[in-house]
């Protein structure tokens, strides 16, 4: 990873510490920014690791109201306060209702001393994983089961995503990116049989018919701040794990970050399409947020090497640095893996096994195109003296085992 004297400069400023869709129109935006400065907006990434094992429990523990991993994540969202926040492993519920149960029984509730804190518009869409693919996709022999589905999960929408905000979503003209499937990126990483001479026959040409890129979904959820539209480009990648010498996750983990970086680049997005047909990516000078866990390192663990360097040495995108000190410390006191890796483990973001590996890694990410100027980042990873540590914790988690990344951005008028 390249680190240039801005982005050293920024990092400075960093914090410790720290198939309907649907989107609810309601208040107002916050306003942080003094009049006729740009505005300056929160925005982050948590994998909050609200996935349920089951269909339906998610909605019966966010019904009580006293659940306590939701009451630690929603005091955690509470303490960093982002303006607009993208949330993983959220399992998707048709009619928004887990999306509505959570906010209204446990963001809009005071945690303890944190305040409330109101997110009037929602967006949320079917995912990919869970969903049957007919197929033998895992090549065990079988069909069925998580493996052998469009995206890993044991029913349709377990691990979704859902964007809260407190600026207006422009819902009309969202897009969505669920249905791409993955032949039909040129130049797919596309996984090999080792077993046979053919290349890049991992899957059969009907299971090409219907393999997808996401393992969950790509969205462009355009979001108003003042005058100008920000689009948030949300994600969550497949880890590049749980497969074997094919490496079919690896690979699929690399084309779903190369996704994001094709598509805010005209040259090359001419390609893709969205699930309502419209070809095309983002259009020029458009701002954007690339944002989510993408479970990539750009030094250490399993993925393919450069995967996540497509969108950190993208010409259109800045990497904001976010760092925590309790990252670090963690790295120091845990050992195990940590103690090979390259990478700087101030800017961990996931509290992983450390023996055996992949130990901590960097895998989430908020990336903003360059127009929106930077005022800080930090990761959510409070030190242990601080009494902010026991919403991150280590294993078994009270929260998650992945932490909250921001950045404040200053949003040009």
């Amino acid at each position: 990873m390249r680190i240039t004297p801005l982005l050293a400069s920024l990092a400075m400023l960093t914090a410790a510490g720290g198939a309907a869709t649907h989107a609810t129109p309601a208040g107002g935006p916050a306003g942080t920014s003094p009049p006729g400065e740009p505005p300056e907006v929160r925005v982050a990434t948590y994998n909050a690791s609200l996935n349920r094992a089951s269909e339906g429990e998610l909605v019966r523990d966010l019904s009580t109201g006293d659940d306590p991993q939701a009451r630690a994540v929603a005091e955690v969202i509470q303490h960093t306060r982002p303006d607009v926040l993208l949330l993983n492993e959220f399992d998707h519920v048709p009619r928004q209702r887990a999306v509505d149960l959570f906010r209204e029984n446990y963001l809009e509730e005071p945690q303890r001393d944190a305040e409330p804190i109101d997110y009037p518009y929602a967006y949320t869409a079917p995912s990919n994983t869970g969903v049957p693919s007919g197929f033998d996709l895992n090549n065990d022999g079988t069909v069925g089961g998580g493996d052998d589905a469009l995206g890993f999960g044991a029913f349709p929408g377990q691990y979704g995503m859902v964007v809260l905000s407190r600026y207006p979503i422009e819902t009309g003209d969202v897009r969505t990116f669920r249905n791409f499937r993955w032949r039909d990126m040129p130049g797919a990483l596309l996984p090999d049989d080792p077993s046979t001479p053919r290349p890049a026959d991992w899957y059969s040409p009907a299971e090409l018919d219907v393999v997808r890129l996401s393992s969950k979904s790509h969205w462009d959820v355009p979001v108003r701040v003042g005058s100008r539209t920000v689009h948030v480009l949300a994600s969550h990648p497949t880890p590049p794990t749980f497969d074997g010498p094919e490496d079919r996750n690896g690979l699929r983990n690399h084309d779903e970050i190369r996704f994001w970086a094709d598509y805010v680049r005209p040259g090359r997005s001419s390609y893709i399409y969205d699930d309502d047909g419209v070809r095309g990516g983002l259009r020029p000078g458009a701002s954007f947020v690339v944002m989510g866990d993408q479970n990539s390192d750009p030094l250490d663990g399993d993925s393919v090497d450069g995967a996540i360097g497509q969108l950190l040495d993208h010409p259109r995108m800045y990497d904001p640095l976010p760092m925590s000190d309790g990252a670090a410390e963690a790295a120091r006191l845990q050992g195990g893996a940590n103690d090979e890796h390259r990478g700087d483990p101030r800017y961990d973001t996931a509290d992983f096994a450390d023996d055996p590996a992949p130990g901590n890694l960097r895998v989430d990410y908020v990336l903003p195109s360059r127009q929106l100027r930077p005022a800080g980042a930090g990761v959510f990873w409070p030190e242990r003296s601080d009494p902010l540590s026991e919403l991150t914790g280590e294993y078994p988690f009270p929260t998650s085992d992945h932490r909250l990344v921001w950045a404040d951005l200053r949003v040009p008028r």
